[in-house]
């Protein structure tokens, strides 16, 4: 108990500090140390308001017990007895507490994000899958207050989309997204089938946080740009200019596509966040398996190709492979209701972060 109050105690006082601190007029002209030490202070109001819950709850205790062992008065002692008991029931709720609260957060999870959702295995009905998908994602970014805007589409041959990118802005986004990443796998009686018989089909989705210049510095001495005519529906000025943007990285050889926006401007801006935000997520998915080597994580990392749900039509239910977890309640799910898995991942996340820590 001792250990824990001393580490509360830091993160208390570095609570007092950085609160005079956004206050000081030097700090508030340099909007850069500003905003940070603002997120910082927000970050920690929480665990502080847990941490004087804890210290009244360590000073009421000590006071308990020094009563008990200088009262002589049996009425005193009861009294004494009755509130060590009722603190000591009260204090491991707020240990846990205290315990979720320190987990190191990841410094991704507020960013926005940008997500891809591609067609695989499966050909038409992929593609019709990525629009179910694409769809049911926008309805949960709608509930969330969340904004969206596509950054690159192309159709399927019949319906749906081959693949389909969006930038995506809002509070505590990447967090609550990242989960996503993986395989997604489909298994209903496709419109065009007339045996009725369930085919199974997947399609890959990867969420990536945005990364601001702050991040990943793009040299664009390393960036090949291309324009060309932008395909499909979108207006007449559609078939008539260059507005679609080409880059190719050409260290790594990465290509990026954009053109959805209604000028080159516009889409050249979009590809390069696009770029520096995959090549973000390189440097990241690096790190991570530097981390896996002595922590494995079940949830937010390792392999983008493998399976993480499973769509099962005739059952009516989503099984998410890696927490084995399922609901029976997809049409509601296919409709934006996705928090509770989303929820069910952070937990699982959060308890393997809490046995690291222990490790």
């Amino acid at each position: 108990m001792q250990d824990l109050l001393k580490k509360l105690e830091a993160i208390n006082y570095r609570f007092i500090e950085v609160g005079t601190l956004i206050v000081d007029p030097d700090i508030i002209s340099d909007m850069d140390r500003y905003v940070k030490l603002s997120k910082e202070y927000r970050d920690l109001e929480e665990i502080v308001g847990v941490y004087k819950e804890y210290k009244n709850i360590y000073d009421n205790l000590n006071s308990a017990r020094e009563m008990l062992d200088g009262e002589k008065d049996p009425e005193m002692r009861e009294m004494a007895k009755m509130e060590i008991d009722e603190l000591e029931q009260k204090k491991p709720e707020v240990e846990e507490k205290i315990k979720y609260l320190l987990i190191p957060k990841d410094p991704e999870d507020d960013k926005n994000a940008i997500m891809e959702l591609r067609a695989g295995t499966g050909g038409d009905e992929a593609c019709i899958f990525v629009e179910d998908c694409f769809r049911m994602y926008t309805m949960f970014f709608k509930e969330m207050g969340w904004k969206y805007e596509i950054i690159n589409s192309s159709e399927g041959s019949t319906k749906g989309y081959k693949e389909i990118s969006m930038n995506i802005e809002g509070l505590g986004l990447y967090g609550m997204l990242k989960f996503e990443s993986g395989v997604h796998r489909v298994q209903r009686v496709p419109e065009t089938e007339s045996q009725g018989r369930v085919h199974t089909s997947a399609i890959t989705v990867a969420v990536l946080p945005e990364a601001e210049e702050v991040d990943f510095e793009l040299d664009m001495n390393d960036v090949r740009k291309d324009t060309f005519r932008a395909s499909g529906a979108g207006g007449q000025h559609i078939n008539k200019t260059e507005s679609a943007i080409r880059l190719t990285h050409i260290p790594t050889g990465l290509v990026v596509e954009c053109q959805d926006g209604r000028s080159q401007h516009k889409n050249l801006a979009q590809a390069i966040s696009v770029m520096r935000s995959r090549l973000y997520q390189q440097e990241l998915d690096r790190l991570h398996e530097e981390r896996a080597a002595h922590r494995k994580t079940l949830v937010s990392t390792g392999d983008r190709s493998a399976k993480i749900r499973t769509y099962n039509y005739p059952q009516g239910r989503i099984t998410d492979h890696r927490i084995g977890k399922t609901i029976y309640n997809l049409n509601a799910f296919m409709n934006g209701d996705i928090q509770e898995m989303i929820d069910s991942l952070k937990m699982a996340e959060n308890a393997e972060k809490m046995k690291g820590e222990e490790v």
